[in-house]
This record gives structure tokens, sequence and C-alpha cells, in this order.
């Protein structure tokens, strides 16, 4: 399966490391839970970091950075998947304690290395959690990173 990352270019190579999570805390971990936060599309990213950008300012050190999760033979994604029937009806506020919570859980009960959750930006679409502790953390195949620029259109 592969995720997309976005991010900074100074912050490249540790895009996979979860360490920006485990200093603050984000939608579905609480601060020093070190989680990563990555995308089913190259363009469901660009929205995802796009939300957080201030307004009119174009960056110009962005990098997009894939990887390739394994799979083993029995499952079809290296993930599990959260439903939106078990979801609080306040999930997409950004605060959501209880969606902290079921990260956190997920995490430390250490069964899956990923785990598809729901955009809050676009719906219907999926972000993929990614737990740095787990042991297919390993087998992992990081991608180079490339340069991103967002449409100049975009900060008009």
């Amino acid at each position: 399966m592969r995720v997309w990352r976005i991010c900074r270019r100074r912050y490249a190579d540790a895009a996979f490391s979860g360490e920006g999570p485990r200093l603050f805390a984000g939608r579905w971990n609480p601060a020093r839970v070190a989680m990563v936060y990555a995308s089913s599309h190259l363009s469901l990213a660009a929205i995802e970091v796009f939300v957080h950008l201030e307004v009119r300012t174009e960056p110009d050190d962005l990098v997009a950075v894939g990887a390739e999760l394994p799979c083993s033979e029995s499952e079809l994604l290296p993930a599990a998947r959260v439903l939106f029937a078990k979801l609080p009806k306040d999930w997409r506020r950004l605060e959501s304690q209880s969606l902290r919570k079921m990260g956190a859980d997920w995490i430390a009960a250490g069964r899956t290395l990923a785990l598809m959750v729901p955009s809050a930006v676009i719906e219907d679409e999926w972000n993929v959690l990614i737990n740095p502790a787990h042991p297919e953390m390993a087998g992992v195949k990081i991608h180079g990173k490339k340069p991103f620029r967002f449409d100049a259109r975009m900060f008009r």
C-alpha cells in the first residue's frame, strides 16, 4: 500500500518517525504518543497540508515523501480501518479527546502497522496512521523525497 506525506524539506528525513506528533497532540494522538500521519493519495496529502497553511503564504520548501507499507500474503491491506459507525459525533472537531484516546489505544495495542481513518478535510477519503514502533516498520520502503509546489492560483 502506497502512502504519502508532504512536509517541510528540513523535516523530510524524519517524515516517517512520528516525532512531530510525539511532541504535539493531533487529531488522533495525545502529546507524547508517536504516530505518523499519512494519506492514501498525494492529492489528499496536499489538501491536508493546505488547510494548515497561513492564508496567502505560498511555501517554497515542501517535499512529497512516499512510502510503501508491507502486506503479508494473507491480507490485502496492511491496515485496520476505523468504521464511521464507531466514530463519535464530534469526530471532525480537532480537539476531540475521544479520537485521541482511540489513536493512543491503537498504538498501545500494537496489533497493526497502520490504521486507516477518515479524512476530516475531504469526506469519503482516507488517511493512514502509522505506528513507528511497530515491528513491521522495518519493512516500510520510503521513497525519495521530491519537491512539491502548490499551484500559485491557490494563494490568490
